[in-house]
């Protein structure tokens, strides 16, 4: 692997686990000694970085890692689960063979991720599982979004698999559950059960994920609709 290659992927793998943090501006001039690169490469796996949502760039000014504010968190909640149901029913319609082999060869990655707890590992392999069944979908219109929610998704989701609870714990094998189910609906090409299993799914991990993003409660109780209608 070049330097070049080398760069974009370490960057890429720095953005999903939050080691960079999102919101944050990169230093052109000291990523490229820390690469070992020029600054002409340097922009092009920034421009790559860009194109593919992980780095957002204004005139004038250098790159900065996508944000996950509460506006750009409040459409990836809206979004998600419209997107993973549509590629999950097309996956189930258009799979091959040989990517049911692959992607059960992620999915017992992932499993053995999960069992010893290797948070890091279990994110970004949740991220290539469902990037397979994007691939499976064989549809170029929807594997760009897709491709762009998993890197929110990725970075939001090491939450989930940093388990403490018990009831957190149990949440992440059911996961494990959904992705053995997920994968025998779409080698079945049964298209309605891989999207319940995939909103059942999304369902299981949105609160925790939504814990990340959202405010703390305010100090006191909010009045109730019906309260609210009596209220002159």
């Amino acid at each position: 692997m070049d330097k070049k290659t080398a760069c974009l992927e370490d960057l890429r793998m720095r953005i999903l686990m939050q080691q960079i943090v999102p919101g944050a501006d990169l230093d052109e001039a000291a990523l490229c000694e820390a690469y070992g690169i020029s600054r002409t490469p340097m922009r092009e796996v920034f421009q790559r970085l860009s194109g593919a949502g992980y780095l957002r760039t204004e005139p004038n000014r250098g790159p900065k890692v996508t944000s996950m504010d509460l506006g750009v968190m409040r459409m990836f909640f809206q979004t998600a689960p419209l997107i993973y149901a549509n590629v999950a029913r097309l996956a189930a319609e258009n799979r091959r063979p040989e990517q049911i082999e692959s992607l059960r060869a992620t999915q017992d990655g992932f499993r053995a991720a999960t069992s010893t707890g290797d948070v890091s590992r279990a994110a970004m392999l949740n991220h290539r599982f469902h990037e397979e069944i994007g691939e499976m979908a064989h549809n170029p219109y929807l594997m760009p979004a897709l491709q762009r929610m998993l890197i929110d998704h990725t970075r939001l989701s090491q939450t989930f698999y940093r388990a403490k609870s018990a009831d957190e714990k149990q949440r992440v094998k059911t996961a494990c559950v959904h992705h053995d189910q997920m994968i025998d609906a779409i080698e079945a090409q049964d298209g309605e059960r891989a999207v319940e299993l995939t909103l059942q799914h999304w369902d299981l991990s949105r609160d925790r994920l939504e814990q990340f993003v959202k405010p703390d409660p305010l100090p006191f109780d909010m009045p109730s609709q019906k309260d609210q209608a009596r209220a002159v």
